[in-house]
């Protein structure tokens, strides 16, 4: 059974999202947590999150937490399910490359962003810059990040487009992006169950 550590309208929904493609047996198990943006809310004891923040899971006895490691161990452990190239496969290289991009590069423009930093920064800027100029390029290429076949890539690359959507230009390739991904049955389903908090779902 996966635990899913979860506080509602958090980055812990997305995860519910992967889980429900995931399609494998999980537990939601509902915390609270600190929101920086409002300044409302605490820890939660029961939160094993060493920072006291979502997501985390716990499975087999290992804790995981931050979206990037959770979205490595459950799509690279069940593999199966076909969300993440495997190590023999060549677009394997570009895959990792994605996720670690969305952490180092992706998060941290669209924070900028929404500071309203870019103007006073042309680092930022132009770390902006090159990000919106990645998405658009690998966009005009195929329909996913990886082409015709979508991943967990872009599971993670979408949620946070979806999340910041107003800190970046309008974009008809963005926009259709951000549909193609979002209306996956899984993630649906995911949003939906976003605020069943104290129910144990189970996935069938």
């Amino acid at each position: 059974m996966i635990t899913l550590y979860h506080a509602p309208q958090s980055r812990s929904t997305r995860i519910i999202g992967l889980l429900e493609e995931l399609g494998e047996p999980y537990a939601i198990h509902p915390v609270s947590i600190f929101r920086p943006m409002t300044g409302e809310g605490k820890g939660d004891p029961a939160n094993p999150h060493p920072d006291k923040r979502v997501p985390a899971i716990e499975h087999d006895g290992q804790l995981l937490a931050e979206s990037v490691a959770i979205v490595l161990y459950l799509c690279d452990g069940f593999a199966e399910k076909g969300l993440a190239p495997q190590p023999d496969d060549p677009r394997r290289g570009a895959y990792l490359t994605w996720l670690a991009w969305y952490a180092a590069e992706l998060e941290p423009a669209m924070f900028a962003g929404f500071a309203g930093e870019l103007d006073a920064s042309p680092l930022k800027r132009r770390a902006y810059d090159a990000v919106l100029h990645r998405i658009e390029t690998a966009l005009a290429r195929g329909p996913y990040l990886l082409g015709d076949t979508y991943s967990a890539a872009d599971f993670l690359v979408a949620s946070a487009l979806a999340f910041g959507r107003s800190v970046f230009p309008e974009s008809d390739a963005i926009d259709a992006y951000i549909v193609r991904c979002n209306e996956r049955p899984a993630i649906r389903r995911g949003q939906a169950l976003d605020d069943a908090s104290g129910v144990q779902r189970l996935a069938a």
